[in-house]
């Protein structure tokens, strides 16, 4: 059990606006994969919460069509799967502050509502190139949740975004390839970065410099 009775209430509190359904899907290694059990457990448990929410688990090492076609490259990953795949993907078991990415991320994509302004609404509708954000947070960071939120937001609405979540601590060697000194960092398009949780502009401001 990962989750007590207080907090599995205000799960619930949480998950009572949940319009569409949604499915986790789980990715998970026998071998080799500190955290994927605990993450399978985690999962299933929030699932419990909600008739809207159902997990699917998938092994990394055999079930290769399914890691290909939810573009999978390391584990524990969680795909948080709509009425389509908005491309939103979580790496790490989401513990501490990151657990409320994984809530937000469900109450996103389960519902059609963001605190995106029209105008940046339009940008992303007119979005014509791939756009990847590589969000690196960790479980003790006050303010990854809200730069975790944007990238969410913004691939729920364009089909051009994919945005990852990444553990830096349980992906170092990851972080270090990206120079994550501090969280959130919010790679764009591998040439770009945003220290800090910074508001919607500043993150469309960033992916125009990858796209000129």
């Amino acid at each position: 059990m990962f989750l007590d009775k207080e907090v599995k209430s205000q799960i619930k509190e949480r998950f009572k606006d949940l319009k569409d359904d949604v499915t986790l899907v789980v990715f998970t290694q026998q071998s080799e994969c500190q955290h994927c059990e605990d993450n399978q457990k985690l999962v299933e448990e929030v699932s419990e919460l909600s008739d809207k929410v159902s997990v699917t688990v998938f092994d990394f090492q055999s079930d290769k069509e399914q890691v290909k076609k939810y573009g999978i490259d390391k584990v524990p990953a969680i795909a948080i799967i709509g009425k389509v795949d908005y491309g939103i993907r979580l790496y790490g078991i989401p513990t501490g502050y990151d657990f409320v990415s994984l809530l937000e991320g469900i109450r996103i994509v389960s519902t059609e509502e963001t605190q995106l302004t029209s105008e940046d609404n339009k940008y992303l509708a007119n979005l014509d190139k791939a756009t990847h954000l590589q969000v690196f947070v960790s479980p003790d960071c006050p303010h990854c949740p809200s730069a975790v939120t944007v990238a969410q937001q913004m691939a729920r609405v364009s089909s051009k975004v994919k945005a990852d979540i990444i553990d830096s601590s349980q992906f170092p060697d990851l972080a270090k390839k990206y120079n994550v000194s501090g969280v959130p960092h919010t790679v764009i398009n591998e040439t770009s970065y945003q220290q800090g949780a910074a508001p919607v502009p500043t993150i469309i401001a960033k992916i125009n410099e990858t796209l000129d």
